[in-house]
């Protein structure tokens, strides 16, 4: 039998795959920090004694796009986006720690400073912990200071320094909580030279119009691919009946 039918369907999943991977960023478009997946796909010979077009499909990767994402200003003290290059650092769920570029923090109960998806934000002497306080103020080198409950204006005092990293991206992967990490485990060392923007946040870097498009032609190659596999098909029955006329 022709080996249509295996090329096919190498296209329709690699299509498949490529629709989910789109579909998700689309649900990201409005997700604060959120950089877009890419997936990059390669053509390979089939081997064996088949026709030398016949080629199939493999998904060689997953990628992140790091391009940045549009700046929104906000006036709220406790949202923060990072100026060029560089990362928040957080804790994940199992204590270890991730980057993020979305910067819309809040402080909790017991004067732990968050995300909005909850998750402890680090600091050079560890998770940032505050003080009950009046006033709070975050520097453009990341460092957080407060005018404690009762205190004078004058007695603004630092109380930790945000981490912020610059790793390169080369080094990061992307996990399924959509945080960044060392590809090699390690802890990133805080950079001096990373600054943020106080009173604003970082829009997602993913592009509505071009995302839905590209959905729309992985729908189309699917279905292509869905046709090629019926016809395949129906030129195996073909040739049976062929056969037994024989």
């Amino acid at each position: 039998m022709d080996k249509l039918l295996f090329t096919s369907m190498t296209g329709a999943s690699r299509a498949m795959q490529s629709q989910a991977m789109d579909a998700n960023n689309l649900a990201n478009v409005d997700t604060i920090g959120f950089k877009g997946d890419l997936q990059r796909a390669t053509a390979f010979a089939v081997q064996g004694d088949v026709f030398p077009t016949r080629v199939m499909t493999q998904v060689e990767g997953v990628g992140s796009d790091f391009s940045k994402g549009a700046l929104m200003t906000t006036d709220r003290d406790l949202d923060v986006a990072i100026q060029g290059d560089g990362w928040l650092v957080v804790q994940d769920a199992n204590g270890n720690e991730a980057f993020t570029r979305s910067g819309e923090l809040l402080i909790d109960a017991s004067g732990m400073m968050r995300t909005r998806d909850n998750l402890p934000v680090v600091g050079n002497a560890g998770p940032v912990s505050l003080p009950p306080y009046e006033q709070l103020e975050i520097g453009i080198d990341g460092v957080v200071s407060v005018r404690a409950l009762g205190q004078g204006p004058e007695s603004l005092s630092e109380v930790n320094r945000l981490k912020l990293v610059n790793p390169d991206i080369k080094q990061l992967a992307k996990g399924a909580d959509g945080l960044f990490r060392r590809r090699d485990g390690l802890v990133e060392t805080a950079d001096a030279s990373v600054h943020i923007i106080k009173g604003a946040l970082e829009n997602s870097n993913v592009n509505a119009v071009a995302c839905m498009m590209q959905v729309l032609s992985s729908a189309r190659q699917f279905e292509l691919n869905v046709q090629m596999m019926s016809k395949a098909e129906e030129m195996d029955r073909s040739s049976a009946q062929l056969l037994q006329l024989n």
